[in-house]
C-alpha cells in the first residue's frame, strides 16, 4: 500500500477530530482537557508519521496515540466527579459552602465539538448514550488503565490482543482489566428510542424553559420526577428529590426570577444556559444540563461557570429579544 503522507494524515485527522475528542473527554471528563489531549495527539502524529504505513491503519493508529496522551495527562491528574460522587445530599437550602478547584470536577462537553452531523441515525444514538455525563463520570471512578480498556474494547471495538499491544501488557490482563472495570460500572443502561431522545426530550425542555422563566413553581414541580436530583459545581452541595429541589428554587427565587433560557445541546441530550438580569441586561450565569426520563425531569446539573459559554458558542451577554427569541 502506499505511504501515508502529510496531506492524508491531515485529512484522515480532519474526519477523525470529533471520535477522537469522544475518546478524551470519555478518558479525561473535561473538553477543555480532551481538547489539549486531541491538540497533542495532533503533534505526536505529525512527528511520527513514518511509524504508519497504510491508510487503512491511520484511525486505529491515532486512537493509539491518543489513549496514551491521556494515559499520560492521567498521572498527574485527580480523579474528577460530579457533586453526588462526593458528599451525601443536603437536606434543604442552605450555603453552597466553598468553591472547589476547577479540575474536581467533571465537566460537560457541547455536541458540537464530539457529534458530527453526518452520523446516521443509530450511530447517533448509541455515541450520544457513550458521552452522558453520569456515564462519563461513572468512567472517573475506573483506573486509568480499566478506563481505557473498557472504552477501546467495549466502546471503540477493539480485540483484546489489540488492547495488550497497545499498552504492553498480556490479554490475560486486559481481561481482568476490563472485569473490573465492568464491576465498577453502574448496571447497564437501557438504550433510548429515537423519540425519546429527539422529540419528547425537547418538548419537555420547551416546557422546562416556559416554566422556570416564569418562575411557575407549580409547573416546574410537574416537570420533576419523585427521586430529581440538583447539583451545582463548583460548589460540592447537591439535593435529592423534588421537594427538595424545589425549596432550594424557591430560596433562590431573587437569582432565578427574570433571566433567560437558552436551549444548548450537551452531552448527547438537552440542556440550557441560564443567563441572570443585572442592571444592564442579562449575562451569562450557568450551564444547566438537563437529565430527562419518560417524561419527567430526573437531573439537573447545574455548572455555575460562565467561562463554559464560549465552548457553546454562548455570547456572555444578550439582549432581552434575543434571549425570548
Amino acid at each position: 500500500m502506499n505511504e501515508v503522507d502529510r496531506g492524508a494524515l491531515e485529512e484522515q485527522f480532519t474526519l477523525l477530530r470529533p471520535e477522537i475528542t469522544r475518546h478524551c473527554y470519555r478518558m479525561l471528563g473535561s473538553p477543555f482537557d480532551a481538547d489539549d489531549a486531541v491538540q497533542e495527539t495532533m503533534l505526536r502524529a505529525w512527528r511520527g508519521i513514518g511509524d504508519v504505513r497504510r491508510r487503512e491503519s491511520l484511525r486505529s493508529w491515532l486512537y493509539a496515540i491518543a489513549t496514551h496522551v491521556c494515559l499520560d495527562q492521567l498521572r498527574q491528574a485527580r480523579r474528577r466527579a460530579l457533586p453526588m460522587d462526593l458528599t451525601e445530599p443536603a437536606p434543604g437550602p442552605g450555603p453552597l459552602g466553598t468553591v472547589r478547584p476547577a479540575g474536581t470536577w467533571v465537566e460537560p462537553m457541547p455536541d458540537l465539538w464530539a457529534l458530527p452531523a453526518d452520523l446516521d441515525p443509530a450511530e447517533i444514538t448509541v455515541e450520544r448514550e457513550s458521552i452522558r455525563l453520569a456515564f462519563v463520570a461513572a468512567l472517573q471512578r475506573l483506573t486509568p488503565m480499566q478506563r481505557a480498556v473498557l472504552l477501546l474494547r467495549e466502546v471503540i471495538g477493539w480485540r483484546a490482543r489489540e488492547v495488550a499491544d497497545l499498552l504492553g501488557v498480556t490479554e490475560n490482563a486486559v481481561n481482568a482489566l476490563l472485569r473490573r472495570g465492568r464491576a465498577a460500572m453502574p448496571s447497564p443502561r437501557p438504550a433510548p428510542s429515537e423519540t425519546d431522545l429527539d422529540g419528547e426530550r425537547r418538548a419537555l425542555l420547551g416546557r422546562y424553559i416556559s416554566a422556570f422563566e416564569r418562575f411557575d413553581i407549580t409547573a416546574l414541580v410537574r416537570l420533576l420526577h419523585d427521586d430529581a436530583t440538583l447539583s451545582m459545581p463548583p460548589y460540592a452541595l447537591w439535593l435529592r428529590g423534588a421537594p427538595a429541589v424545589v425549596s432550594w428554587l424557591r430560596s433562590r427565587e431573587a437569582v432565578c426570577r427574570g433571566g433567560a433560557l437558552v436551549p444548548v445541546q450537551v452531552n448527547g441530550g438537552v440542556g440550557v444556559a441560564q443567563y441572570r438580569r443585572d442592571d444592564s441586561g442579562l449575562r451569562a450565569f450557568a450551564l444547566q444540563v438537563v437529565e430527562t426520563s419518560a417524561g419527567r425531569v430526573t437531573g439537573l446539573h447545574v455548572f455555575l461557570l460562565p467561562e463554559l459559554f464560549p465552548l457553546f458558542g454562548l455570547a456572555e451577554r444578550i439582549p432581552d429579544q434575543k434571549a425570548r427569541g
